[in-house]
């Protein structure tokens, strides 16, 4: 299913960056820039050629038949935001309860520009004492994949910016709503 996969993306012009995380098996993973829903498609195209399969939370209202079926078999953990539920604490013990686990957050938020992002994605790896790694698409060059790992340094606002300009160097499909360098 792999090859298919690769020959898929490769038949379209693709490529998948080399860089693997190797001997990791829980980590969060930041992923941008995140401007289309084709992101998801290719981005699980990627993944499964790494053989890794990503996670990612989704309000629980999604998770009705047939959606709900190929939501979970797509990697989606539903998660119910009406209730006042530690969303931080929900992931750090989903890391304990899991032997591998990929967690995938597109902190934007949206698809469209956003520079205040969401923070969750750090604060999640914290608690769960797991690292953060940054994953992109790039559709000007047509490449995505792995970034590299993200060591935080406990500022977390300054290692924010530091993301967004690490991803800001990416194309996103519609480039004016992509990822901003920070000054």
């Amino acid at each position: 299913m792999r090859r298919f996969l690769k020959f898929l993306l490769k038949s379209a012009g693709w490529k998948i960056d080399e860089f693997v995380p190797q001997g990791v098996k829980k980590c969060v993973v930041v992923m941008g820039p995140h401007t289309s829903n084709w992101d998801f498609i290719i981005g699980k195209i990627t993944f499964a050629n790494y053989g890794v399969t990503g996670k990612f939370l989704i309000k629980k209202e999604l998770f009705f038949f047939p959606m709900g079926y190929l939501l979970k078999k797509m990697g989606g953990i539903p998660v119910d935001r009406k209730i006042n539920n530690n969303l931080t604490e929900f992931a750090a013990k989903l890391f304990e309860e899991n032997e591998t686990l990929f967690l995938v957050f597109t902190p934007e938020g949206t698809r469209k520009y956003n520079d205040k992002w969401k923070k969750g994605f750090y604060y999640i790896a914290q608690k769960a004492e797991v690292p953060i790694y940054i994953a992109y698409i790039d559709y000007k060059k047509k490449i995505g994949g792995f970034e590299r790992l993200f060591e935080p340094t406990g500022n977390v606002d300054k290692d924010i910016i530091e993301i967004k300009n690490i991803l800001s160097q990416y194309q996103g499909r519609f480039p004016e709503q992509g990822i901003r360098p920070v000054q």
